[in-house]
């Protein structure tokens, strides 16, 4: 009986990893190609409770197609929302793991135009010198209208492609103290990937996963 029972749960931890975390895919050629939808919806679980994010295609097509194809490939799993800077953004988009941060890495998105402003609740690609946004998002945590117009390197603005819709008030939970010093890391993050976060800043909030919903 104790053999059945290690061998039953070992066979559902291995199921419980495929479910998770070996359900992370990197990017593909047949995903890179993928279209998405004119809108979808998201839901994200976070360990502060869950939020819907829509997503409009017409606002940055390249944009939107590259977050869905993020979101199908189960990226945003056990995620740090590693910038929480009160009353401006929350960012989030760096994977635990480095192969996968190697492999998005190497496909970065063309710019884009800014063709709505960032109000409250849109959501953008993080992007520096031209043609970096490839897997950093963030969350406008206050009408940065600054965002749409400021200038770096020759770019005007951050692009939103999407929308938080429902549980704004989660978002808004996620834990600030920190302020923008992990993201002064991001090389840690990007090679030590949680461990390295959890040791350092164990206050911080994560993405558990992002889900497409029907409407």
């Amino acid at each position: 009986m104790k053999l059945k029972v290690c061998l039953l749960i070992g066979f559902l931890f291995v199921v419980m990893l495929k479910g998770s975390t070996y359900a992370q895919k990197g990017p593909t050629r047949k995903l890179l190609k993928a279209e998405a939808p004119a809108e979808f919806t998201v839901v994200f679980t976070t360990t502060q409770g869950e939020f819907r994010v829509r997503a409009y295609r017409n606002w940055d097509p390249v944009g939107v197609d590259r977050f869905h194809q993020l979101i199908v490939s189960s990226f945003f799993t056990d995620m740090a929302i590693f910038r929480v800077q009160v009353g401006y953004v929350a960012q989030f988009g760096i994977s635990d793991k480095k192969t996968l941060n190697e492999a998005w890495e190497k496909y970065p998105l063309k710019d884009a135009e800014v063709k709505g402003s960032n109000t409250k609740g849109r959501i953008a690609f993080a992007r520096g010198e031209p043609e970096t946004r490839t897997t950093q998002l963030f969350i406008n945590l206050a009408d940065n209208n600054q965002l749409d117009t400021i200038s770096y390197f020759g770019l005007l603005g951050f692009p939103p492609i999407a929308e938080v819709i429902e549980g704004m008030d989660v978002v808004e939970l996620f834990y600030g103290g920190y302020g923008s010093e992990p993201s002064d890391n991001q090389d840690q993050i990007y090679s030590k990937g949680n461990a390295w976060l959890k040791e350092n800043y164990p206050e911080m909030d994560y993405i558990i996963k992002a889900e497409i919903v029907n409407d």
